[in-house]
């Protein structure tokens, strides 16, 4: 058995119309090139960027909540049709994301990272938390 063909990597754009559902036209011809990609039995990509792009701008163009924006991407990227990074959907998964410290944006930096068997090197007080990451501290005054 052969793995699936990816079709495509879509770009913020489609993935905000897929969340949204707005503007309706171009939500409905993302749902078709979607329902389209499924029947055919490929697969789409969505990079970590795209992901990242989206998650701010529901919150900021949409008015939409954290918690909101984080269920809606986990609800969409899980469907089958989806590629992402491995580590995106057990991390959207987790319990109190949306308030967490660190937060989305540098556990799924963290998540790269830990991919790429790296460790993460950071200013972020909170990010130093996750495991295999170097905290760099400023001289002192």
């Amino acid at each position: 058995m052969s793995s699936p063909e990816i079709r495509s990597s879509l770009d913020t754009s489609v993935v905000m119309r897929l969340l949204t559902g707005q503007p309706l036209d171009l939500a409905t011809v993302a749902r078709r090139y979607m329902t389209e990609t499924e029947q055919s039995g490929s697969k789409v990509f969505v990079s970590n960027l795209v992901v990242l792009e989206a998650y701010f701008a529901c919150q900021h163009h949409y008015g939409m909540a954290k918690d909101a924006v984080l269920t809606g991407l986990r609800q969409l990227l899980s469907m089958p049709t989806f590629i992402v990074h491995p580590q995106l959907l057990p991390l959207l998964a987790t319990e109190g994301l949306a308030s967490a410290k660190p937060g989305f944006l540098d556990r799924l930096i963290h998540a790269e990272a830990t991919t790429a068997r790296l460790p993460l090197v950071t200013f972020e007080k909170a990010a130093a938390r996750l495991p295999n990451t170097q905290l760099l501290k400023p001289p002192d005054p």
